[in-house]
């Protein structure tokens, strides 16, 4: 797949502001500083579609990336970030939540995770919440650049282990710096819009 065109669409705190369409979604979760804006700076080969910021918890609002005109991204808040208070936190996994029990458009979750280090209790619990769902997950390991050819398949194992994922689920390891991985969720992503058609 080809990536020819993309715009930041909506930005939503409800449902009502969600885009009038019938074009599959996907769904982007993770840490607060994993580096979801990075991974999809680099996925669309664009440098500032998506704001990286130094500081994390940054997104407040579910924000509707619009691809090819044939599919949307949507980026949510992070989630695990101390600084941001616990009513903000709920109100985040409210939004999430009215989204996934809402949305049929919705194909798959890319949940992100730092390659670097074990999957935290908080990756654990997004996980089962998206199971819970039933939602088919690919978890997008970033980072990977930062982690040594000695170390890569121990830490594969860790996060794989640690997460246990279902039948269904997979995982891609990525690098918004060399672009690993890009390939690869381009095409499940081309797999998964065509069926649609």
């Amino acid at each position: 797949m080809k990536i020819t065109s993309s715009e930041l669409a909506v930005m939503a705190t409800r449902r009502s502001q969600y885009p009038e369409s019938d074009k599959a979604e996907f769904l982007l979760v993770g840490r607060s500083n994993v580096g979801k804006s990075s991974f999809i700076n680099s996925l669309l080969n664009r440098k500032n579609l998506a704001y990286v910021s130094g500081h994390p918890g940054k997104t407040q609002t579910l924000n509707f990336y619009f691809i090819n005109k044939k599919f949307y991204f949507i980026d949510v808040p992070g989630y695990g970030y101390a600084q941001v208070g616990f009513k903000k936190q709920e109100k985040f996994g409210l939004m999430i939540e009215e989204y996934l029990e809402k949305r049929k458009n919705l194909k798959r979750v890319f949940m992100l995770v730092d390659f670097r280090h074990k999957p935290t209790k908080d990756d654990l619990l997004m996980y089962h919440f998206l199971k819970y769902y039933n939602i088919p997950v690919t978890i997008v390991a970033t980072k990977a650049d930062k982690v040594g050819t000695s170390k890569f398949e121990r830490t594969k194992k860790v996060l794989l282990d640690t997460l246990d994922l279902v039948m269904g689920d997979d995982l891609v390891v990525y690098s918004s710096v060399d672009k690993r991985g890009r390939d690869e969720i381009l095409k499940k992503i081309d797999d998964l819009t065509t069926e649609t058609i």
